[in-house]
This record gives structure tokens, C-alpha cells and sequence, in this order.
């Protein structure tokens, strides 16, 4: 209920989006805003004066003119109407010509008059820069005139200097309260105490998040030129949204949005209050393991040692948000990662001590939707190390255990070890002739040598299709190179996924997806193909960043 509301208010917010102004003193808006001064980074939002160190989450578009050019490629039309409803509002005559350069949007906190026996009660927060003061206080103004006309119950208050103006003709849908503040920004919110608590936040800097060593430390990560930042308190996140967190290593995040050759950039940052290990890996180019990928895999992961990635930072941040999510405590980033997760369950094999522990050079997992299979077809290919051998056997040794056979055989000439399982098939001509015996072979994995790398894959028919393809393979994929390019060239290697062939691979992993797909699909409708990458690891953060490739952009 409470998020349908949060919700309710976000469309009541384009509406409101243009709704509550604040009327703020002068003298204590212009002084406020002068302290507000950039700390490093690109652009910040001048709004986080009004929000509170303690709020969940605060949200920010930054010069929303600049979405215009999205137009053509993401349909943002059907995201306008769905804000506005049936509000009698248009966005482009009464609200486009007086809006200035920012919309942030905050859950303020989690009870915003902190009663227990109403239950909590979520505050909600819209800012709105003006650019036009007159003609966003006539807005303000006509959008509560038309209220009044209609019935509703109106109380004006003046608080610190400040008109705020409340609507309680409808409190079962959420009452709306709004203020001019100045010259500078027209507020809403769910209710005047929240509208209170933000005059008080700009009048007590200390009180406001500007002030927030955790969030200087964010706003400095912003990108430059980005369209939006969204900052988040992650253990307050998951209360707000009923969310366990089993695990929690970092405890902020801050996420800015920026445009890209042919699509969009989104670069995060996560801080820890404890220090955690760090990774020295850096790398300059892709992998060579991606020579042996096939051009038509859906999904690839390459990197390069995959001995201490259970004990990463990156783990512990998947830990921590597909606990999150599942409510699990023990979330195995490697589950994820690779295909051999059901070797693990189905042959006994330790993923840490049988494979990770000796895979110290380049690898790159790839996976393809095989629908006729019900899994998908996988090739994991390692880059050959002084352990590898021992390694390699070790895998040989523990299929053999499990009753497989290690055979060998030649494919197009080239020498391949096969895990397999033998069985008897009959077959008879008519009801009075002996039946005739043949024996088959099911390979449930195949392994071989190809320069200084070991190649793994799911099936002989994959295999084949890996030396087939080995002079035109994963790293001439046009998409990726458009990809990898937004990136800085000093990172920790690449996760890519081809929309249209990874959604089903995707969905069995994260159930939640199909639900980011209705509430984004503006975005997933034009989506050709997101590629990860992680380039920065301090002792306190984690950056990296999601790069979305969209068609006709």
C-alpha cells in the first residue's frame, strides 16, 4: 500500500511536478544556495539542501532540457502521461516554460510525524528549480485555484517566512502541500511537516545533506555532464522497501546518469565505513580470452584471475544486494558468473578450491540461450598458468569419480578431451526380429588446447563451433567495441549482454527483472545491449559502471 502511494505521488508529482512552491525569504534562499558550492565532480543537485542526512534516497534530474534529445529514441511521451494522469496538466505549456535546471524527487523519511499508532508514514519531496519565479508562482497558484474550484479544502501557513499551502480534501490518497521558495524552487510533499523539516534543513546547514561527510565523499564521483544523480542510504533503502539485509558491507551509493556515443552511461560508486581489501588487477585491453568466444554468445565475462573474486569487493556488493533482494544470506557472486554453479550441485565440484584457486591468469565465461536444451550452452576459457595442469586433471579426476567417462578423440583435427556417459539404445525393424543394441554417448562437458589457453565448453557441438569461429570471433563484435569504448581503458574487465539473445538467461538468474522491464520500458524497448565494467577499488569504495547501448541513438 505504502509503496503504491510512493508511487501515486511520483504522478501526482509531474502534476505536483509542478505543484508546491515554496515562498522562501530571499536573503536566507540566496545565502543558502551560495554556500552550496560544487565539492569536485560534475554538477550537484542544489535541491540536497532540502533533505535530510537521514533520507533513504533522494533523486535528481539535472537540466532536464537535455532530455529532449532523447525524444526519438526513448519514448518519453508515455512516461509524461503517466505521471500526469488525468491532471488537465500539459507538461509542455504550463510546466516546460517556467522549470529551470533541476527536478529532485527524495523520500524524506521513513515516518514523517513519527506516530506509531498511524502506522509509518513515508515523506515524500519534490523540488522543482524555476528559471520563470512569476510564472511558476501563477502555476503554483492556478493548480490550487482549480482545487479550491473543485472542492478541496485549502490551509495556508506561513512558516519561517515561507507561504505553504495544503490540500486536505483527500487524505485516504495523500494529502499535497506546496511552497515558493524565493526565486529559486517550487516544493511539494505529501504533507507540511515534511515541507517543515526541508525549511529547517536550508535554515541548519548542519542538519541538511550537503553537510554529510558520506555524501561530499559521493558528490565528488559525479559524472561530469551527467542528465541525473540518485544517492542512496542503502540500510534505510531496504527498511523503507521491506528489503532484509542479511549483508551489508557498504552502506551508501550515489549513481549518475550521463549520455554516450550511442547511448547512455550510468557510473556508480559504493562506500563501506570499514575498509576491505582491495584489487590490484588492472587491465589495459581486453582479455585474449576473448579470441576463443564465439561472435554469436549472448553473454561474456572476461577478467583476468578468478582466485580471490569470492572474497572481492565486487562479491561483497552482489552479496549485499541479491541478499537483498532474495533474502538470502548466502549469495554466491560465482552462481551467477558461471555456468559451472550446477557442476558444483550436480558433481560434487568446488567452484573456490577445484577451479578458482588455479585460474591466476585471463578468463572469459560466455553463455547462449538454447531453448530446445533448457539451459544454456556455455564455453569457459583460461589462460594457461604453471597450476593449470594440475588444474585440468583435477577436473578429469572428479568427472571420473562421478561415473563419466574421460575420452579422447580428434575434432576437425583437433585433439579433445571428453566427460561423458555411455548408455544402451535398441531399436527393432518389426515385432518378430532380435532387437538391435548401440551404445551413445552423452558428453556433459569437453575440454581442449588452443594456443596458451584451456577452452571448456557445454557441448561437442559448442566445441566445434569455437574452432570454426577462432579467426572471427567475440572480439570483432562491433557492439562490444562501441561498448568497451565509453569505458575507462584502465579497468578490471567487462560483463556484456546482447539484449534480445540473454533476456530469458537473465530473468531465471533475477526474477526482478521483469518488473524493472514494465516500470523502465521505454528504455528496455530500445535496448540493444548493456556492457559492465568495474574500474575503480579503493579500500572504502567500489566504482564501475553500466553502459547502455540503444537503437537509432
Amino acid at each position: 500500500m505504502r509503496r503504491s502511494l510512493f508511487f501515486r505521488f511520483l504522478a501526482a508529482s509531474l502534476v505536483v511536478l509542478l505543484l508546491n512552491s515554496f515562498i522562501f525569504s530571499e536573503t536566507s534562499v540566496a545565502a543558502a544556495f551560495a554556500s552550496n558550492k560544487s565539492i569536485g565532480g560534475g554538477e550537484q543537485p542544489n535541491a540536497a539542501i532540502f533533505v535530510s542526512k537521514q533520507a533513504p534516497v533522494m533523486v535528481s534530474i539535472l537540466h532536464p532540457e537535455r532530455f529532449q534529445g532523447l525524444e526519438k529514441q526513448v519514448d518519453l511521451s508515455k512516461l509524461k502521461e503517466s505521471f500526469l494522469g488525468n491532471s488537465g496538466i500539459d507538461y509542455r505549456q504550463d510546466i516546460q516554460p517556467w522549470l529551470g535546471s533541476e527536478i529532485t524527487l527524495a523520500v524524506t523519511s521513513l515516518d514523517f510525524d513519527r506516530d506509531a499508532d498511524n502506522g509509518k508514514q513515508p515523506g515524500y519531496l519534490m523540488a522543482l528549480a524555476t528559471k520563470a519565479p512569476e510564472k511558476s508562482r501563477e502555476f503554483l497558484q492556478l493548480l490550487f485555484s482549480k482545487r479550491v474550484l473543485a472542492g478541496a479544502d485549502l490551509n495556508v501557513e506561513e512558516y519561517a517566512g515561507i507561504k505553504i499551502i495544503a490540500d486536505y480534501s483527500q487524505p485516504e490518497k495523500g494529502m499535497l502541500t506546496g511552497a515558493v521558495v524565493g526565486d529559486k524552487f517550487v516544493l511539494f510533499a505529501n504533507d507540511p511537516k515534511v515541507l517543515r523539516e526541508a525549511i529547517n534543513n536550508v535554515q541548519a546547514p548542519d542538519l541538511n545533506l550537503t553537510s554529510s561527510p558520506q555524501y561530499q565523499e559521493a558528490a565528488q564521483q559525479i559524472s561530469q555532464g551527467a542528465l541525473g544523480v540518485t544517492y542512496l542510504n542503502l540500510p534505510t533503502v531496504a527498511e523503507w522497501q521491506g528489503l532484509k539485509l542479511p549483508v551489508q558491507t557498504f552502506d551508501t551509493q550515489l549513481v549518475s546518469l550521463s549520455l554516450a556515443a550511442k547511448g547512455l552511461l550510468a557510473e556508480t560508486v559504493a562506500f563501506t565505513p570499514e575498509a576491505i581489501p582491495t584489487s590490484s588487477l588492472k587491465l589495459s585491453k581486453p582479455v585474449g580470452a576473448l579470441q576463443y568466444i564465439p561472435p554469436t554468445f549472448g553473454m561474456t565475462f572476461s577478467s583476468s584471475d578468478l582466485s580471490n573474486i569470492s572474497s572481492s569487493n565486487l562479491a561483497r556488493y552482489w552479496q549485499q544486494l541479491a541478499g537483498a533482494l532474495s533474502g538470502k544470506s548466502e549469495v554466491s557472486i560465482t552462481n551467477f558468473v558461471l555456468p559451472l554453479a550446477e557442476a558444483q550441485n550436480r558433481w560434487g565440484v568446488n567452484l573456490s578450491a577445484d577451479i578458482f584457486k588455479w585460474v591466476t591468469g585471463e578468463y572469459a565465461v560466455a553463455l547462449m540461450s538454447n531453448p530446445q536444451q533448457g539451459n544454456p550452452d556455455w564455453v569457459f576459457v583460461v589462460e594457461k598458468t604453471p597450476t593449470s595442469p594440475d588444474g585440468i586433471s583435477r577436473l578429469d579426476e572428479i568427472a571420473a569419480k562421478n561415473g563419466l567417462s574421460v575420452s579422447l578423440f580428434t575434432l576437425d583435427k583437433q585433439p579433445i578431451t571428453a566427460w561423458t556417459q555411455l548408455a544402451a539404445t535398441t531399436t527393432k525393424t518389426d515385432a518378430k526380429a532380435k532387437p538391435s543394441f548401440s551404445i551413445a554417448a552423452k558428453a556433459y562437458g569437453v575440454h581442449t588446447t588452443l594456443g596458451n589457453y584451456e577452452i571448456f565448453t557445454s557441448s561437442l557441438e559448442t566445441m566445434h563451433e569455437v574452432i570454426a569461429s577462432k579467426d572471427h570471433n567475440f572480439t570483432e563484435n562491433r557492439n562490444f567495441q562501441k561498448s568497451i569504448a565509453v569505458f575507462p581503458k584502465t579497468n578490471q574487465g567487462y560483463i556484456h549482454i546482447d539484449w534480445a539473445n540473454s533476456q530469458d538467461i537473465l530473468q531465471k538468474q533475477l526474477p526482478i527483472l521483469q518488473l524493472l522491464k514494465v516500470v523502465a520500458k521505454p528504455l528496455f524497448d530500445n535496448l540493444r545491449s548493456l556492457t559492465i565494467s568495474n574500474y575503480d577499488n579503493s579500500e572504502r569504495s567500489l566504482k564501475g559502471g553500466v553502459f547502455f547501448q540503444l537503437d537509432n541513438f
